[in-house]
């Protein structure tokens, strides 16, 4: 069937059916027809018309790979809607591949390196993501719970049986600590099952295209399928492998289960570690133990200062820090495991043995609080001793991590010296403040007043001018240089830090509340949060004021932009009332266009710096003693901050359910799809490079199997009616940058056989501003060399709507073929309906679209070799 041509079309991230991507009508009945399955699985197949022929010059196949983020009405999507609650954690990762400056070949990137030094500190900031939650069911579990809560009439208020740690016994020593640790370690529980589960969710590896024909069950599409087939052709020998253009070529990209398992243990580990040292700080510190037990408590601090250091040297080392397809977890990683439960096993030892130091029954609040709130000593902060402070110190240092992410990435060695500065400068000036320098006076200042200006130094680390790469091959158009000032994975991770921080204090709220009977935890209560948290409810609605600014500028700009377009079809010739009132809404579209290509990026960049001011303001606060409001609150300014508080506080304690069930609706309904499935299906396309435990990357499995696809198909034998002798890869939107990165892992024996058809596309205005090491003008122009043919034509071409609110031009393609859309303002040629705006969807129809796959398949019919020259 020599001439045939396939179109393989590649879906967005709507998940749009088979039967849509492939363009079937529907029946006089109103059903559209039936796709065949005709490759692949109900999750992702491959499909084709029932009524395709294999004499049809050009055939169409569709991927459907949305089932992998949006699938049908089971329990899986359950599974995947609890996967929106580890958001942050997917953006953290996003934030590793959104550096500049990433080199080609991965393996040659060094840690002195900019790209490596802001790669460490990117791994180390989700290394600290990954703790946030635990430390806050620590606080949970071990403070709100086990510490606070001394009656029966709290603990019942809880679902489950805590009522057993009223008992008298539990009370004495550091028992209901070890009860109350349960919590954390449950988390640290269910996200090791989630990781497990996750490590072959999605990766597969391409099968080479020579291995034995599996079986294939024949329908309508091969019906001439002969019963024995002709061995397939050797391919021609290999070439010597040529060096790397991008880290898409990397062949280990989508293969990292080794790279996951050991950065999970080392994860989940270090989660332990901060799990356990909190109550077992609390014994050391409160009650230092004596004799046997005091070995015990030693040993265990030691073990568990072991595990922390192994860490953060395994954080720098190839295993972790390079794609790797080897399985084994290796030496260290049981080590780790073995010293955790070490730790872990004497730390619960110590909290467990009757106390050899002073009483921590007479620090806890006292009996019956919970009935009779007023009485004495009931409405004091009886929260753990020292949980304040390690909190609004383990956010401070959150927040200098993230601040040494933006100034590395964005000037090199020299960006993150203000940071590592002023990181060095407040240690000593907490310590000098609270008096622990050796013959040293303790300082006049407080803590926050030194945190201050110390923090703006940081920060100044972010204003040095930016230090540029190599000039790209590709002339940098409009809106195509890097954006938010090239520190977009500080600007992704800080989003995912704040919602993180989000989450815990909402939890903590909820947990508080429910504890307290229903009692606003601003207030005076038996059971209080830390003090830092209570000014997370003030922050978060201050975040909320500035949003709603944010969007207001948003709106604004798109009615400046939508009266402009208007003007500009008015003024294009006469027109009707009728044509004048359909420019309204093709206008509408226009200005969407521009306003996603033009300005949405630095609306989210004005965003993430007021973020970034409120955030150190925030940390200021959380260092001091104070509360962020007076109880009771007088005076009409105080009214309005705690005013503020409260809704914040209220917005908190709902927001991981709300996260929660939008996750459910993405997975469930198309309205809420494709609002938030951008982000979404952007951040797990990526995979788990930096963050283990972040939900499994789609493209694990989507990339492996196309290529898979097109090799097969390419290297069938002559005389099989299924073989093709050319491949339009058609992808759109997120399709798009599917087949890059399957286009770049493909062997360049089967890439000269392939036309790429791009549209919807978002590689230069969005994902190479975003990811420049992967898509940005130096980068973009290796898939044009590769597909490049010897004629000097270059296999691309690329689609675009004016009216398309995600779809641009592209420069470095052979072509850019605009669409008309609407086709007309009027009806015509008898219709009586107005032509549609098609906007992102419906390329496929376009009358420029069958024009150009007509020449295209003209072309590659053209190139493919006669069997007598000897090309295989």
């Amino acid at each position: 069937m020599g001439g045939r041509i396939l179109e393989l079309r590649v879906h967005g991230v709507s998940n749009t059916p088979p039967a849509d991507t492939l363009g079937l009508g529907s029946t006089p009945g109103g059903e559209a027809a039936a796709p065949q399955l005709v490759a692949g699985g109900p999750i992702t197949g491959f499909y084709r018309s029932a009524t395709a022929s294999p004499l049809d010059p050009i055939a169409v196949e569709a991927y459907s790979w949305g089932q992998l983020t949006s699938g049908a009405r089971t329990a899986r999507d359950v599974e995947r809607a609890l996967w929106t609650l580890l958001l942050p954690f997917t953006l953290a990762n996003v934030a590793l591949h959104a550096r500049p400056g990433i080199p080609p070949d991965p393996n040659t990137e060094r840690l002195a390196s900019r790209s490596g030094i802001t790669a460490w500190l990117i791994r180390m900031f989700c290394l600290s993501l990954t703790c946030t939650p635990v430390f806050a069911l620590t606080t949970v579990g071990v403070d709100l719970i086990a510490w606070q809560c001394v009656d029966s009439a709290c603990l019942n208020r809880l679902p489950g049986p805590w009522d057993f740690l009223a008992n008298p016994w539990w009370r004495q020593s550091g028992r209901s600590l070890a009860a109350g640790l349960t919590v954390p370690l449950a988390l640290i529980a269910v996200l090791g099952i989630v990781a497990w589960r996750t490590y072959q969710y999605e990766a597969v590896m391409p099968a080479d295209p020579m291995d034995p024909p599996v079986h294939h069950t024949p329908g309508p599409v091969d019906a001439e399928l002969p019963d024995a087939q002709p061995v397939p052709e050797p391919p021609p020998p290999p070439t010597p492998t040529a060096p790397l253009a991008s880290p898409l070529q990397d062949p280990t990209f989508w293969w990292g289960e080794g790279q996951l398992r050991r950065a999970a243990v080392l994860h989940l580990c270090t989660g332990t570690v901060v799990a356990a040292a909190i109550p077992l700080g609390t014994v050391l510190v409160l009650s230092p133990p004596h004799g046997t037990q005091a070995v015990i408590a030693w040993t265990s601090v030691l073990v568990l200062v072991a595990v922390v250091v192994i860490t953060l040297v395994a954080l720098t080392l190839p295993s972790l820090t390079r794609r790797d397809g080897a399985t084994p977890l290796g030496r260290w990683s049981i080590a780790v495991i073995v010293l955790t439960m070490t730790g872990l096993t004497g730390t619960v030892l110590v909290l467990m043995l009757p106390d050899t130091g002073a009483s921590l029954a007479a620090l806890r609040p006292p009996p019956g609080c919970a009935n009779l709130p007023t009485q004495p000593g009931c409405l004091e902060d009886h929260s753990l001793p020292g949980i304040d402070r390690i909190t609004a110190w383990f956010v401070t240092g959150q927040l200098l991590l993230l601040i040494a992410i933006g100034a590395t990435s964005r000037s090199g060695r020299r960006g993150g010296a203000a940071p590592a500065v002023a990181t060095v400068l407040l240690v000593a000036g907490a310590a000098w403040s609270h008096g622990w320098l050796p013959a040293v006076p303790a300082a006049p200042l407080e803590v926050w007043q030194i945190a201050l200006p110390l923090l703006l130094l940081a920060a100044t680390g972010l204003l040095l001018p930016r230090t540029r790469i190599a000039e790209g091959k590709q002339p940098l158009g409009p809106y195509t240089d890097l954006t938010w000032r090239g520190q977009a994975p500080a600007v992704i991770a800080g989003f995912g830090w704040l919602l993180c921080l989000a989450y815990c204090a909402g939890l903590l709220y909820w947990v508080t509340n429910r504890l307290n009977g229903g009692s606003v935890p601003s207030g005076a209560a038996p059971v209080t949060p830390p003090t830092p948290v209570t000014w997370g409810g003030l922050l978060f609605g201050a975040a909320l004021l500035v949003l709603t600014v944010i969007v207001i500028r948003a709106i604004v700009l798109f009615r400046r932009l939508h009266r402009t377009e208007y003007a500009k079809l008015a003024a294009s010739g006469p027109l009707s009332a009728h044509d004048l009132r359909r420019g309204r809404d093709v206008s509408t579209h226009r200005a969407l266009h521009r306003l996603v290509g033009e300005h949405a990026l630095g609306l989210i960049g004005w965003y993430a710096a007021t973020l970034l001011v409120l955030a150190v303001v925030g940390c200021v606060a959380v260092l001091s003693p104070a509360p962020p409001h007076p109880d009771p609150a007088t005076g009409s300014s105080a009214v309005m901050i705690k005013l503020v508080a409260d809704l914040g506080d209220a917005l908190l304690g709902w927001l991981p359910v709300t996260i929660a069930a939008m996750g459910l609706l993405v997975y469930r309904n198309n309205t809420v799809r494709r609002s938030v499935g951008v982000v979404w299906d952007v951040g797990t396309f990526w995979p788990r490079a930096a963050h283990p435990l972040a939900p499994p990357s789609y493209a694990e499995r989507a990339v492996p199997e196309l290529l898979t696809r097109t090799a097969g198909l390419l290297a069938l034998a002559e005389h099989d009616p299924r073989r093709v002798d050319g491949i339009i890869l058609s992808g759109h939107s997120q399709g798009t940058v599917i087949c890059t990165a399957v286009l770049l892992q493909l062997p360049e024996r089967w890439r000269r056989q392939i036309w790429f058809f791009s549209y919807g596309c978002q590689l230069t205005r969005l994902y190479g501003r975003i990811f420049p090491a992967y898509f940005g003008p130096d980068r973009l122009p290796v898939l044009t060399e590769a597909l490049t043919r010897s004629c000097g034509s270059i296999g691309w071409t690329n689609f675009w709507r004016d009216t398309d609110p995600l779809g641009w031009p592209v420069s470095a393609g052979e072509r850019d073929v605009p669409v008309t859309d609407p086709e007309a303002l009027h009806p015509s040629d008898g219709e009586v309906a107005d032509p549609p705006i098609r906007s992102h969807s419906g390329y496929p129809e376009a009358a420029e679209f069958q024009r150009e796959r007509s020449r295209v398949a003209w072309l590659l019919r053209r190139a493919v070799p006669s069997p007598r020259r000897g090309v295989g």
